[in-house]
């Protein structure tokens, strides 16, 4: 168990580059140098995580701790994992970085400016990983006109599942031996549990602030497929009323420039937000965005190969995947884009920056260093 817990604590202070990365590091540590699994399971380990809800890397790590050393094991892999960048995103939330000592409002502007090149980056990732036919093209462009003209957390959740009705009915698998997977069941403890919570928050969400701030991260974890990136537009919606734009982008651009999980983004909110109490304020926001997707793994990891392998679970996931491009697409345009490009010299910077990223593969940890930089220099 202690080994779990120190291998996984090792990959959380240097596992830099989003969830892609992690899952790199997680195969070359556990594939390759420890034999914990076989190339195999390590794939359909990682396909499981593709198909959830939830922060798909740390959802592979928990699955790993989870077959290593049972529940215990998986959460002793999360806390490991999750500790480092959780640190960093608190004592960046309780530092103020937001004061008016202009070297450090310049580093905000920079901030906000890396902010458009990384989800523009993740767009451009994801366009090309999930916007593959006509259909799915349409589907992306389609919830991104909608998303910009409704932008509400309902309107979100109806897009979403219109388009996976859209995906059973239209977009088919090629695979043809969903029959010789034999049935395994679900472990219906943890899903009644991810639903129970779920719609008890949603009840209770309305009595208390409380459990309004515990609902806007347990819901965000809970409906983003796709990556962490797209916990953005769910978080800024729910969390309007809690955080300013400007914090909450400093905070996103933040969370790009620490190792580990992305979803750390809660911990700094949670510590903004929870002033009075920031350590408590991370760690309930912090859990709450998690819980859901672990809940998820928990649920159907004995039983997703059979569930997966059916042709309309492919079609729905299929539609859902493409429509989160375009959820991603109107948080790109507002609160991305209107809060940090206000002229040319910014939408250059951007452009420029999101070139160097995507051509060069320069190291996210030194980009953001760089677009600190500038932002310092033009508030001079």
């Amino acid at each position: 168990m202690f080994e779990i817990f120190w291998r996984f604590l090792i990959l959380g202070l240097v596992s830099f580059g989003g969830p892609v990365a992690h899952i790199g590091y997680f195969q070359k540590t556990f594939v390759d140098e420890l034999k914990w699994l076989t190339q195999e399971s390590y794939t359909k380990l990682v396909a499981f995580a593709q198909i959830l809800p939830g922060p798909s890397s740390s959802q592979v790590g928990f699955a790993i701790g989870l077959q290593r050393g049972g529940v215990f094991g998986a959460i002793l892999a999360f806390i490991g994992f999750t500790t480092p960048s959780f640190l960093l995103m608190y004592f960046a939330a309780t530092v103020g970085i937001l004061d008016s000592n202009s070297i450090l409002s310049g580093i905000v502007v920079g901030l906000k400016l890396f902010a458009v090149v990384i989800v523009a980056d993740a767009i451009l990732s994801m366009y090309k990983s999930f916007c593959q036919t006509k259909l799915t093209i349409w589907i992306a462009l389609i919830s991104a006109l909608f998303l910009v003209f409704f932008s509400s957390i309902l309107s979100t959740i109806l897009a979403l599942m219109f388009f996976a009705i859209i995906g059973v009915i239209f977009i088919k698998s090629q695979k043809t031996d969903e029959n010789l997977v034999p049935y395994k069941k679900i472990n219906y403890i943890y899903l009644l549990s991810f639903i129970g919570i779920f719609l008890g928050l949603m009840i209770f969400g309305v009595y208390g602030e409380i459990f309004k701030f515990i609902n806007a991260f347990y819901s965000s974890g809970s409906l983003v497929f796709g990556g962490g990136h797209v916990v953005l537009p769910f978080l800024q919606e729910y969390l309007k009323d809690f955080i300013s734009t400007d914090s909450f982008l400093v905070g996103y651009g933040l969370a790009q420039s620490v190792p580990g999980p992305m979803f750390s983004f809660a911990s700094y909110l949670g510590a903004d937000i929870l002033a009075s109490s920031p350590f408590v304020g991370a760690l309930i926001a912090t859990i709450a965005i998690f819980l859901p997707g672990f809940l998820l793994v928990l649920a159907f990891y004995d039983s997703w190969e059979y569930y997966s392998s059916k042709k309309y679970v492919f079609g729905a996931v299929a539609g859902i995947n493409a429509a989160v491009v375009g959820l991603l697409i109107s948080a790109f345009i507002s609160p991305v884009v209107t809060s940090a490009i206000f002229g040319f010299m910014d939408l250059f910077i951007a452009v420029v920056g999101l070139v160097v990223l995507r051509v060069y593969k320069i190291k996210v940890v030194y980009l953001i260093g760089v677009f600190c930089v500038i932002g310092a220099f033009l508030n001079v």
